[in-house]
């Protein structure tokens, strides 16, 4: 049986996960320039020992309301595009089997079912698994 880890946040109240795989490195939000005409879930770019980032606010992007920088707020840079999620914090890494894995039901909760892989039921908490590759997917 195999395992497959996952990075844990969370956004209002939800906890999330993506593949530890798709995660080059969390950091604490820097400054964050605006840009005109992004779409709307785009917060802006910052830059990452020289490299221009992307940051892209994940509530406004699974449809809630946008983050509120406090200093629990992280970026989730992500390995494949230069792109960084903005979370409102981060949890443990979860290690689960992949047959505990379930499909996301049809009616759950507020986020937007399109960027969801699957559901793992934890000790206390339901993990909601996103897709790296549909978030940043414009």
């Amino acid at each position: 049986m195999s395992t497959v880890q996952f990075v844990s946040f969370v956004i209002d109240s939800n906890l999330c996960g993506i593949n530890i795989l798709n995660v080059r490195e969390i950091n604490s939000v820097l400054d964050i320039t605006p840009v005109q005409h992004a779409p709307d879930y785009v917060r802006g770019l910052i830059n990452l020992r020289g490299q221009t980032v992307t940051v892209c606010d994940l509530g406004v992007r699974l449809g809630l309301e946008p983050r509120t920088i406090t200093s629990e707020t992280k970026n989730i840079i992500l390995k494949e595009e230069d792109v960084a999620l903005l979370v409102d914090s981060i949890g443990d890494v979860v290690e689960v089997e992949e047959d505990e894995i379930r499909p996301s039901p049809a009616n759950f909760g507020d986020i937007e079912r399109e960027f969801m892989d699957g559901i793992v039921r934890l000790e206390s908490q339901l993990l909601i698994i996103l897709s790296a590759k549909r978030l940043i997917a414009i």
